[in-house]
């Protein structure tokens, strides 16, 4: 079993520390990136030092790394390429630009080269369809690329070179995604100071400062409660939801009002109803359903269940009335009806010996 580095062991010591004491499970996903950034995969060795530090069994850290596609569970190679293949990028390309890459590479999906270099798979979808079709390398995007320029990248990504993403900071090593995977910064100098974005995001960039809209603001240092804070937030939210149910004192009666010849009947403002009740009403309004909460309704009960010979008789009936549909003919048909169209159509073409054949083979059938 792969002894892992104390260096990794600090760091998932700083990875659970986090999260609250009782939600430490949390960390489970950020670890399984620090152990994919050690070896290059989640190995049995990495599913277990998960549920080592994190007290669950691997049975329940195998569930998580299974699920999800970035964690790989065989050696990967330094660049994971992945072309996306999905509908957008498909109809622009993107298949052309995988099928280009696994024959010049000799791999198929999830298939890593000899040299150990590059692991090739198609993507479902990459989020990116606006600029389709794409390929990333370790997620770093790859925009509107053809077959040539994919086997361009590829080729230099095997001579040792890092050709620049069209977005985002300069290409790294699998490994070293993980580790930002994991939250740690990506300590290469001047990582983070190449690559540009792309014209769509400046757009939509452009149009939100056009039409005045920000992100609200927030304090990044905010704690995270720990579960016995929420849970002592949410009962005090539901005291105080339950106090403003309750019944007033009684008003004095009020002076009769002004008739105004209505005959509407007077209902409770929708305010007053609870917040589920008014989303039911909206989705599906049907004034024959009584209102749980109005005054003066009560909500229809089930009566008793129909005796078990009235359900018999139901279902024979409708059983004659929907005869099955054999598999000979369409449902409806008659054989009488179909010997007389097949003459007809006969007689109209006048071709007896394929008129002949078909006949045969509706004999057969029959």
């Amino acid at each position: 079993m792969t002894t892992f580095t104390e260096e990794t062991r600090v760091r998932a010591r700083e990875i659970i520390a986090r999260y609250p004491a009782d939600r430490s499970r949390s960390a489970l996903l950020p670890l399984l990136h620090l152990v994919q950034a050690e070896e290059g995969y989640v190995s049995p060795a990495g599913v277990a030092f998960c549920a080592e530090v994190l007290g669950l069994n691997k049975a329940q850290v195998g569930a998580v790394a299974t699920f999800y596609t970035m964690y790989k569970r065989r050696p990967t190679g330094d660049y994971l390429v992945s072309v996306c293949t999905n509908t957008m990028c498909n109809v622009l390309g993107g298949q052309e630009v995988y099928d280009t890459l696994a024959e010049h590479l000799g791999v198929g999906h999830d298939e890593t080269t000899a040299d150990g270099k590059i692991t090739l798979e198609h993507a479902e979808c990459l989020a990116a369809c606006d600029y389709g079709p794409v390929m990333t390398v370790n997620y770093d995007f790859f925009d509107g690329v053809d077959p040539q320029g994919a086997v361009g990248v590829v080729d230099e990504l095997r001579a040792g070179g890092r050709p620049m993403p069209t977005r985002g900071a300069r290409l790294c090593t699998l490994k070293e995604m993980a580790v930002q995977l994991a939250g740690f910064a990506d300590e290469r100098e001047g990582a983070v100071a190449d690559g540009g974005p792309g014209e769509a995001t400046l757009r939509g960039l452009r149009l939100a400062e056009q039409h005045g809209i920000t992100a609200p603001g927030y304090d990044p240092k905010t704690p995270i409660r720990s579960k016995a804070e929420a849970d002592r937030a949410a009962a005090e939210a539901k005291a105080k939801a339950e106090a403003a149910k309750a019944p007033a004192p009684a008003a004095p009666a009020a002076k009769p009002e002004q008739v105004t010849g209505s005959t509407a009947p007077d209902v409770k403002a929708p305010d007053d109803k609870s917040p589920q009740v008014r989303t039911a009403e909206t989705r599906q309004p049907d004034a024959a359903t009584a209102v749980p909460d109005a005054p003066g309704t009560r909500v229809p009960t089930d009566g008793a269940p129909p005796a078990t010979r009235d359900a018999q008789a139901a279902q024979a009936a409708g059983v004659a009335a929907n005869a099955p549909a054999g598999d000979g003919k369409p449902a409806g048909d008659e054989a009488g009806a179909q010997e007389r169209n097949l003459k007809e159509a006969e007689a109209e073409t006048g071709a007896a010996g394929a008129g002949s054949a078909v006949a045969s083979e509706t004999g057969a059938k029959k």
